[in-house]
């Protein structure tokens, strides 16, 4: 049996670890302290055994040291550091008066002997901690180390949880602060630098070496020359990192003109696409190698590439949500100090006040951080994504090519990889979800008690409401994309063909085979935008739901409703309301990323060329420059019938090989199979030197003649005539506007077959390689300039050099070391020209049906010549400059197109067409009035309206009717008072209902009547439209653009009508208990509009470059797409690469500082409405008691914890608004491209049975390629 003692000793210390262990307790939080600082100094104390030890392992180090006092490094200490040393200093001193303070016996909030030891133990560490500051001095790096970084961050939590501590004292007891309170406090604001300090992670501390250091580290300055760039946010200060300053310059230059690309300062090293992509490939490798496996996840890739970013956002983003749930907490005080102003004093009023103000500055703050934070990742994410989604695209094999089309790709990148980054911004919505809930539940059990258990369920209904139209979204998404890519995939098609289709006149028909196929895409759109209506009406009165249910369950249960706890329920529901308005979208991002990263996960994994189908060798170690043997190869790895096989060649260094045969005989595939286009099956493919490559379909590159030429090459004047010459290049110079400067329009719009052919025959012949692949070079030119070709360049200047070259003219047979003569994919025949015909075995076929065909174009020929011979004597006043020129153009080397593009210095295809100041009214007026003449609109901002007003009285009233206190008389009962709450709910959630369907019937048809306009206006555009504008412009503005306008511009434009109605909503309800809060609102509003008309030009045109740099993006990809076997033929994947990197970076300049600049003036706004709701808190705490309602004045304050979010709402949104804006303005540009002569004349058409004879009569016929032109084709 025990004893009584014992088991009262039992009790007592079972009471004494029941209090230590409460989470609320101070001692809890003591004890926790206590085991940090512990921690702390264990983990310092290992770190110097483990630096001990790794010293005396090693010499390394003192042969560092050595050179460093031979060529000393300047070091130069920031600001931050000496804060750094300011702030140790500081809160080491705090920390011992309050160590003084205990020995003389002050009694801490915790009553235990522990406050002694924990002030010891904080001595000690912040001892520690400035030895370690200073330290840092001797050490070379920039970057703080982990453990001092996290004792700051572990100091700043157990600041605020003692500032919590002493302020819950002070108001609970009704005393005023004293010393150990103002030391807790300092503290705070102490740590909180630090906190910054320690997220930032830099010293503060610059190095810079002397002259001859940095000559010795030279060649490491050459390895990487990026990381001398440098940019206003790279070099920014910890201040301007949190206030956004460091943008002050940009807005300067924006205010005075509008901006340049050249005038986007640069971006970051570590935002580089560059330095993302490599990034994002080394972490490829790493699941590559963890998994073992040839095809990683690019999900895990992906989690590794955000991780600590995505964490660093996710600290900020909870503490937003936590601080953002004070003001809730403390309404209710406030009511009581409001009601009984006598029983309190006035430093409580002031006090509170402090709280609510530092509350929402730590929230804004740190809101503006993850934000910003978020966008970054975002924008990290993309130009990874996008690297690597090109890179793809030049190695995919042929027949995952086939199941790719290059409109699909471009949605991978114009539309998927910005719904994942989208979902990169939304994902820290997941993180401050079950922390609001969480905050809002206890404030709620506070309150209410066991009615908090009711608000959880009634939440939780509401989520669990998600998972079915989660699903359908998903859906819907998934159709939504498939319709688009086939769309894409048709308009990306059409777009290429347009000549043909225009002279076929099928123009009209493939206009309505894409309208057949948009009408699928706006069915599936349709749904998804009816269920996104439905959404919306479900969480706007998901609020008023649960405080339905809240109220409801309270009365039934007989909790009792006062005006503090019914106020501090409505500002929760109000708090809460922003995660719940976000989930709708959160699980909308959710469904539509995990389907475009799916998409883009297929793409990425998807079968490449193989890397080891062909052997390189070393020239000094082979006599063969090509080498097959036993050679069997394969389009479809999976076919039964291989493309070629039973493939042995050998050819010797400078040896000529023809190859010939009939049509699909295997020509070219065997060319393909030497530059390991084709996938092996078996053998073995060697290749000894450099090689060049002319494929059959000329591929020329937007850009100038020389740069198509050069191919990345330096420009060497000698050779560079010399190819032009050999190449028969030289008249064509003579006749371009700008000789070799002038500009290749897109695909080589504007030059002849002829010219592109020899062109790429020049770029061959510049990259000076030993083995030149030429397929059927000669077949686009006539036989006079082949012959040059012939003579001149292949046993000319590459007289030397190995060539196989596929040819159908015999007469260029006979000059060959060797003929290959193919036939069902095998080589039927080797030797030479006089070996094979004597074999008389096929050959001669060959021979004889080509000198029978060339007899008979001789014939065609000579009869043409008699014939303009006889129109010569019959039109004998014609003009004989224009007969030479028809004679001549009979001739491929003067057959000359490129005239056309005599203005403008030679450039046919011109710099995208970019508006410059505000968007024009009427682009507005013409979206909102698109549907019916703009009859819905109004009928919209009415719904919105009274739903904003039906929600007000319903707040209103709860706030008015509810009694003060416990024991006060409500003013009605509380059946009447909870039913009458129940109409106005019911009353504001239709208004919601009306109002999203409207918005997405008419946001929708919006968007379908635009696509419309622009797609006829396109289609119906003249043949020189097409030929001076890429093809990435057009297919930019029907996907993105108009993506925006299918899926966001309605909302967007909606909310900024209503993010006004709210805030004007909120200003009236403020206004109702102190109108001088209306009068100083009025100057701030004032200020805001300064700052937003401050802000505009800067923003708007960095969204207009925006657009327009992503174009080249998509031109780049496409244009290398098509002609990838030719990159890869000349190993200049990695050039490419880089320039479509530099595209990225470019594109990314722009983005960066427009999120940079929306955050400047977000950062700004809710600063100056924070001071609106402290001036208003103060204005409240001043006022003598009775001279305002509590309640009301209650009601106010719950209002105007959410002003700053709504000021800032109000300007984000229509600045949002505006940028989106942007892409209605590209649409109508494209809708009002002067059109081609109407399809019917009525006056001119001709009869039902024209035409009667299949003549063709030219009568007087003039013609002008240009309307600038002066030349006619008379």
């Amino acid at each position: 049996m025990f004893s009584s003692e014992s088991v009262v000793s039992s009790f007592e210390l079972l009471q004494y670890l029941k209090a230590e262990l409460q989470v609320s307790s101070p001692c809890f939080w003591e004890d926790v302290s206590i085991v940090l600082q512990l921690g702390f100094i264990g983990s310092l104390l290992f770190h110097f055994i483990q630096a001990k030890f790794c010293a005396s392992c090693t010499q390394r180090s003192k042969v560092v040291d050595r050179v460093t006092q031979k060529y000393p490094i300047n070091v130069q200490y920031g600001h931050s550091y000496k804060a750094n040393i300011g702030c140790s200093l500081f809160l080491l001193g705090n920390h011992f008066v309050l160590f003084l303070m205990f020995l003389n016996g002050f009694v801490a909030l915790c009553k235990s002997k522990t406050s002694l030891l924990e002030e010891t133990l904080q001595i000690t560490s912040w001892i520690i901690t400035l030895v370690a500051v200073f330290n840092l001095r001797k050490s070379s790096s920039k970057k703080l180390p982990w453990i001092l970084r996290m004792w700051w961050i572990c100091s700043f939590l157990l600041s605020v949880i003692r500032t919590a501590f002493d302020m819950h004292d002070i108001l609970k007891h009704y005393r005023s602060p004293r010393a150990v309170d103002y030391a807790d406090i300092s503290s705070f604001f102490a740590t909180s630098y630090l906190l910054g300090v320690a997220i930032r992670g830099i010293t503060g501390i610059g190095f810079s070496d002397n002259g001859i250091t940095e000559l010795l580290l030279n060649n490491v300055a050459e390895k990487h020359p990026e990381g001398k760039r440098e940019s206003p946010y790279g070099n920014a200060t910890l201040l301007q990192l949190i206030t956004f300053s460091w943008m002050n310059p940009l807005f300067a230059v924006g205010i005075r003109k509008p901006l340049d690309q050249h005038e986007v300062p640069d971006l970051d090293i570590k935002d580089s696409a560059s330095f993302l992509s490599s990034a994002f490939d080394d972490n490829l490798n790493h699941v590559r190698e963890t998994d073992n496996t040839t095809n990683p996840s690019i999900n895990k890739a992906l989690f590794l590439f955000i991780r600590r970013k995505a964490a660093i956002n996710a600290i900020f983003a909870v503490i937003c949500a936590a601080a953002s749930y004070v003001g809730p907490y403390l309404i209710d005080d406030f009511v009581k100090f409001l009601g009984g102003k006598k029983d309190y004093r006035i430093e409580s009023g002031y006090l509170l006040t402090v709280a609510f103000l530092s509350a929402k500055t730590i929230e804004v703050i740190t809101q503006r951080q993850w934000i910003f934070g978020a966008r970054q990742l975002g924008l990290r994410v993309r130009a990874a994504l996008l690297s690597h989604i090109y890179q793809k695209g030049l190695h995919l094999s042929s027949q995952s090519r086939q199941s790719h089309t290059s409109g699909e790709i471009i949605n991978y990148m114009s539309v998927d990889v910005g719904r994942i980054t989208d979902f990169i911004w939304y994902m820290n919505t997941m993180w401050m979800l079950p922390v609001q809930i969480s905050l809002a539940i206890y404030i709620l059990s506070i309150n209410f008690g066991l009615g908090a258990l009711a608000g959880l369920a009634a939440t939780l209904i509401v989520m669990g409401c998600n998972i079915p139209i989660t699903r359908m979204q998903k859906s819907f998404q998934s159709k939504i994309m498939e319709a688009k890519d086939e769309r894409m995939k048709a308009t990306s098609e059409v777009l290429r063909h347009m000549k043909t289709l225009k002279l076929q006149a099928w123009d009209v028909q493939y206009l309505h085979k894409l309208e057949s196929l948009r009408k699928i895409e706006y069915n599936w759109l349709w749904k998804s935008q009816r269920l996104s209506a439905f959404s919306a009406f479900i969480f706007w009165g998901s609020p008023t739901f649960i405080s339905v249910v809240t109220f409801g369950a309270c009365i039934l249960m007989g909790i009792p409703l006062t005006a503090g706890s019914v106020l501090s329920a409505l500002a929760t529901f109000q708090m809460l309301q922003d995660p719940i308005f976000n989930l709708p979208d959160l699980l909308s991002v959710i469904a539509q990323s995990k389907v475009s990263l799916d998409r883009i996960a297929s793409y990425l994994q998807k079968e490449e060329i193989q890397a080891d189908a062909v052997l390189f060798v070393p020239k000094d170690e082979s006599e063969f420059d090509v080498e097959i043997d036993n050679g069997m190869f394969s389009w479809d790895p999976e076919s039964k019938e291989p493309t070629l096989e039973r493939i042995h060649i050998k050819v010797k260094r400078g040896m000529k090989v023809a190859i010939c045969g009939t049509v699909g005989s295997g020509k070219s595939g065997l060319l393909s199979c030497i530059l390991g286009e084709i996938p092996k099956l078996s053998g073995m493919v060697k290749i000894s030197g450099k090689k060049a490559y002319v494929p059959q379909s000329p591929w020329i590159m937007t850009g100038n003649v020389r740069d198509n030429i050069l191919f990345g090459n330096r420009y060497d004047s000698v050779r560079y005539d010399r190819t032009v010459r050999a190449c028969a290049l030289t008249k064509d110079f003579e006749l371009f506007p700008c000789g070799d400067l002038t500009e290749i329009g897109e695909r080589g719009i504007n030059m002849s077959g002829g010219q592109k052919q020899r062109i790429q025959i020049a770029r061959a012949v510049y990259q000076d390689a030993d083995i030149y692949l030429l397929d059927d070079p000669f077949s686009a030119v006539d036989a006079h300039t082949g012959t040059q070709l012939f003579e001149e360049c292949l046993m000319g200047i590459l007289g030397n050099k190995t060539i196989l070259y596929v040819t159908h003219q015999v007469e260029f047979l006979p000059a060959a070391d060797l003929i290959l003569v193919m036939q069902n994919g095998k080589i039927a025949q080797a030797g030479k020209f006089e070996e094979l015909v004597k074999q008389n075995i096929g050959f001669e076929l060959l021979v004889g049906a080509h000198n029978q065909a060339l007899e008979s174009v001789l014939t065609i020929e000579n009869t043409s010549r008699e014939s303009q011979k006889l129109i010569k004597e019959d039109v004998a006043d014609a003009d004989a400059t224009t007969n030479v020129e028809l004679l001549n153009s009979k001739q491929d080397s003067q057959h000359d197109l490129s005239t056309e593009i005599a203005s403008n210095r030679g450039r046919l295809t011109q710099d995208e067409e970019r508006e410059k100041g505000s968007i024009g009214k009427e682009v507005y007026w013409a979206y909102l009035t698109a549907v019916r003449g703009g009859i819905l609109v109004p009928i919209i901002i009415l719904a919105q309206s009274s739903f904003q007003i039906l929600q007000i009285a319903s707040n209103y009233w709860m706030a008015w009717a509810s009694p003060l206190s416990v024991g006060t008389e409500p003013v009605v009962g509380m059946g009447f008072l909870f039913l009458v709450y129940i109409l106005l709910a019911v009353g504001s959630s239709l208004c919601v209902l009306v109002r999203s369907s409207l918005v997405a019937i008419v946001g929708l048809l919006t968007a379908q009547k635009f696509f419309t306009n622009m797609l006829h206006s396109v289609l119906r555009a003249p043949m020189s439209f097409f030929d001076s504008t890429p093809t990435g412009r057009i297919l930019n503005r029907t996907s993105t653009d108009q993506s925006v306008l299918d899926m966001e511009l309605a909302i967007n434009v909606g909310w900024c009508a209503f993010s006004i109605i709210r805030i004007l909503g909120t200003i009236a309800v403020m206004s109702q208990c102190a109108w001088q809060v209306f009068a100083l609102f009025i100057p701030v509003t004032g200020v805001c509009v300064w700052y937003q008309r401050y802000y505009i030009p800067t923003q708007r045109e960095l969204a207009r470059l925006d657009g327009i740099q992503r174009a080249p993006i998509l031109h780049h990809f496409a244009e290398s797409l098509s002609g990838a076997a030719t990159i890869r033929a000349f190993d200049q994947k990695s050039r490419f690469t880089d320039t479509n990197l530099d595209l990225i970076d470019n594109h990314s300049r722009p983005w960066f500082h427009s999120v940079s600049a929306m955050e400047w003036l977000s950062f700004r706004l809710n600063l100056l409405s924070n001071f609106v709701f402290a001036f208003s808190l103060v204005l409240l705490v001043s006022l003598p008691e009775g001279f305002i309602n509590p309640s009301i004045a209650g009601l106010a304050v719950t209002y105007g914890l959410s002003l700053n979010v709504q000021q800032a709402s109000v300007i984000w949104n229509i600045c949002n608004a505006e940028n989106k804006m942007i892409s209605v303005e590209r649409i109508v540009q494209y809708a009002k491209i002067p059109s081609e002569a109407p399809l019917v004349i009525e006056e001119n058409k001709p009869p039902n049975n024209w035409p009667e004879f299949g003549t063709i009569c030219f009568k007087n016929l003039q013609v002008n390629s240009k309307e600038y032109m002066s030349r006619n084709q008379n």
